[in-house]
């Protein structure tokens, strides 16, 4: 009787791990959609890169990294939320509409906001390193 519950929890764990892989590669495949088609998401990763090259060329600490670290992911974060909301938009509103451009103003506003509180951070970090 145990043996048999064991068996059917180990098959329900290969199944749950299963799905979660499944649901990895889907995400995987958003990434990589969303650096491939989206020339602002190139931007940003060129950006964040060179952030990281500065951070490697200052040997910044590690409470510096983990700053750093954090406002490159909200910014891409940021940037994968406003083009799936820009696609969205196009697919429900195909025509010029006013409801998709304020739909599409207010998600690249969140992008603007991330970008700026980004380069505060960058700033903070990095200023003490050229003075």
């Amino acid at each position: 009787m145990v043996e048999k519950k064991i068996f059917i929890l180990i098959l329900t764990m290969k199944s749950l791990i299963q799905k979660e892989l499944i649901s990895f590669k889907f995400a995987l495949k958003g990434i990589y959609n969303f650096f491939i088609t989206e020339k602002h998401a190139r931007f940003h990763l060129i950006a964040a890169f060179l952030v990281i090259l500065a951070g490697v060329a200052f040997h910044i600490s590690l409470g510096e990294w983990c700053v750093i670290l954090i406002a490159i992911g909200m910014v891409l974060v940021a940037e994968i939320f406003n083009t799936a909301i820009e696609k969205l938009a196009d697919a429900i509103w195909p025509e010029k509409n006013s409801k998709a451009a304020f739909v599409k103003d207010v998600a690249a506003g969140g992008v603007l906001i991330a970008s700026i509180v980004a380069v505060i951070l960058g700033i903070i970090v990095f200023f003490p390193y050229f003075f």
